[in-house]
């Protein structure tokens, strides 16, 4: 799994049919730190995220476990929206 910030939307209006309706984000990756990073991955938001938020991202054929995202051509679905992210018991991140 990956956590990142959302950063951007795309807007394909020619895509799979199995895609319709699906809406796609760019996620910066964030390391354990809590720093982002310079790497970006293109998501099917199945919580209702937004620009801006922390999230974390299911990438691989685990994307494709969901319902929203059974057998479709997804690669990676943002899965929740992260309240608090902590390492070591220490807070690298709180909403």
């Amino acid at each position: 799994m990956i956590t990142g910030e959302i950063v951007g939307t795309v807007v394909a209006t020619n895509k799979v049919e199995t895609l319709e309706g699906m809406k796609l984000l760019i996620v910066r990756k964030m390391g354990i730190n809590g720093k982002l990073q310079d790497d970006y991955v293109v998501a099917v938001d199945s919580v209702g995220a937004g620009v801006g938020e922390v999230v974390l991202v299911a990438s691989g054929s685990s994307a494709r476990q969901t319902p929203d995202t059974e057998k479709r051509p997804v690669d990676a679905i943002i899965m929740a929206i992260i309240d608090t992210f902590e390492v070591g018991g220490k807070v690298v991140f709180q909403k």
